[in-house]
C-alpha cells in the first residue's frame, strides 16, 4: 500500500480527471443530439460543451474527453449527429468534430492562468476560429472532391461557419456567465 502523500493526490487528481473528461465525452454527445439543422450540418451545443471541457479541465484533459468522444462515434457508437463508425470520416461535419479537440485544447491553454470572464470569452472565440480553420477546409474536400458536388470556398464559408456564428456567440457568452460557478464547484470536488 502506497502511503506517499504527494502520489496519493496526483493519483486523486488523475482520477478525478479521468472521471470529469468521460463526463464531459458524454455531455458532447448529448449535446449532439440538441440540434437545429442548418445546411450541411446543424446547430448543437457541442461547442458550449468543448469550451467548457477545456475551462474546467485545462488543455490536456478538455482535449482528451473530445478524443474519447470522436474515438467512441468512429468507433460505431451513434454519439454524432448522424450515427456514428469509420464511415463519418466522409461527412462534411467530420471537419467539426475533429476542430472540437483544437477547440477544448486551446480554450485550456488560453486560460490557464487567467480564468476571467473576458479572457473566457476571448480564449473561446480563438477556440471557435480553430475549430472552423479545421472544419472548414475538410468540409470543402469533402463536398467537391468526395461528394462532387462543386461547392466554392464562399459556400462552404457560409454554410459551414457563417449561418452559425451568432449561435457560437450565444454559446460563448454562456460559457462565460456560467465559468465562474462551475470553476468554483470544480475546485471544490
Amino acid at each position: 500500500m502506497n502511503t506517499d502523500p504527494v502520489s496519493a493526490s496526483r493519483q486523486h487528481a488523475d482520477i478525478r480527471s479521468m472521471v470529469l473528461a468521460a463526463l464531459f465525452a458524454a455531455l458532447t454527445a448529448i449535446g449532439a443530439f440538441i440540434q437545429v439543422p442548418l445546411g450541411f450540418t446543424s446547430i448543437t451545443l457541442q461547442v458550449l460543451f468543448s469550451c467548457l471541457a477545456g475551462l474546467l479541465l485545462g488543455a490536456k484533459w478538455g482535449a482528451i474527453s473530445q478524443i474519447v468522444y470522436v474515438a467512441l462515434g468512429l468507433a460505431g457508437l451513434p454519439v454524432f449527429t448522424q450515427g456514428g463508425g469509420p464511415g463519418y470520416l466522409v461527412k462534411p461535419s467530420m471537419g467539426f468534430l475533429f476542430g472540437l479537440i483544437l477547440l477544448s485544447w486551446l480554450v485550456g491553454r488560453l486560460t490557464r492562468t487567467d480564468r476571467s470572464p473576458l479572457r473566457v470569452v476571448l480564449a473561446c472565440v480563438a477556440g471557435d476560429l480553430a475549430m472552423y480553420a479545421v472544419a472548414l477546409p475538410y468540409m470543402y474536400l469533402v463536398l467537391n472532391l468526395y461528394m462532387g458536388m462543386e461547392k466554392s470556398a464562399w459556400d462552404v464559408a457560409w454554410g459551414g461557419m457563417v449561418i452559425f456564428l451568432p449561435g457560437d456567440a450565444v454559446k460563448i457568452a454562456v460559457t462565460a456567465l456560467v465559468s465562474g460557478p462551475l470553476l468554483k464547484a470544480v475546485k471544490r470536488s
